[in-house]
């Protein structure tokens, strides 16, 4: 996750300058929709530090009251991101909007808004870029979507989402300053803040399917669940694997548990040695899984 919060780094140094200078400008022009881009810039900074606290929390060792270790606290900042751009970023742009659109005002100097809007394309564009490279690292051969879909470390996506919807954000207003210049139209500064307020909005729901998701627990991949399942029904004691459930704890860190139907022959020293074996086997070939739990079966006792 090194090259992942990297880009969290970079993303909230850019952030912070951004939302000050963004917030400046808006107060100069009367710029609802710079106003509602600092309050998106806000937001994201809030989010990549609620995104480091996740990860090192998530990084802390287990202990009796958390047993399995705190991976999840990952997950649940992740969500917790998710749901501030929605409520913070995109709501509060969207209000902003709506009341410029039923009060508009005039303009004041758009060279500040001009100047602002290339700063922060080129902090936003570089942040961008530093994610898509560290995304890319991670997603391999996988398709875009396909990659986010399959992810179990949000910081790989979320980041991503954040730095496009920002430069989405500021094309948008670019395009409707314009037009507000051109055709001395104040009302289209509204309807830029609430175009970037429905852009957070959608960008917000995406990343909080994914998050829930990872939060409520997502298991290995019907691939690797056929693999484990043959390294455990290739040991000498085993008939056959009953069940295998999995959860991910973090990113680096899977549960596993197997229910598997043992040899009626053997005794429980037998069925030790060969949970030991099965259990070294897979932990050799998946370094992700950290915990082990095989719960054993016999034929016999099944039919019972």
């Amino acid at each position: 996750m090194t090259k992942n919060r990297a880009s969290i780094y970079s993303a909230l140094l850019a952030n912070l300058l951004i939302a000050i200078v963004k917030f400046i400008a808006g107060a100069r022009t009367n710029s609802s929709s710079m106003t509602s881009e600092g309050i998106h810039s806000v937001v994201d900074t809030i989010n990549e530090i609620l995104l480091l606290y996740g990860l090192k929390r998530s990084q802390k060792p287990p202990d009796k009251l958390r047993p399995f270790g705190y991976g999840k606290e990952l997950y649940f900042w992740s969500f917790i991101v998710s749901i501030l751009i929605f409520g913070l970023g995109g709501g509060l742009s969207i209000y902003q909007g709506i009341l410029h659109i039923l009060d508009p005002e005039p303009p004041g100097d758009p060279g500040w808004n001009y100047a602002v809007l290339i700063f922060s394309a080129i902090f936003e564009g570089t942040s961008l870029i530093i994610a898509i490279k560290a995304f890319n690292h991670t997603r391999g051969e996988l398709s875009f979507w396909k990659a986010v879909v399959k992810s179990k470390d949000p910081t790989s996506f979320l980041v991503l989402f954040e730095d496009g919807a920002a430069v989405t954000g500021l094309a948008i207003v670019f395009v409707m300053m314009q037009l507000n210049h051109a055709y001395h139209l104040p009302v289209l500064d509204g309807v830029a803040s609430v175009l970037v307020g429905l852009l957070l909005v959608f960008v917000s729901l995406i990343l909080a399917r994914e998050s829930r998701s990872l939060l409520m627990g997502e298991g290995i991949s019907p691939e690797t669940q056929k693999k484990i399942i043959a390294i455990a029904e290739n040991d000498k004691a085993v008939i056959k694997v009953a069940n295998v459930l999995s959860t991910y704890q973090s990113p680096e860190e899977i549960m596993l548990m197997l229910i598997i139907y043992f040899k009626e022959d053997l005794d429980t020293e037998d069925i030790t040695d060969s949970i030991d074996r099965i259990r070294a086997a897979i932990k050799l070939e998946y370094q992700l899984v950290e915990f082990v739990i095989i719960q054993p079966q016999t034929l016999s006792l099944s039919k019972s």
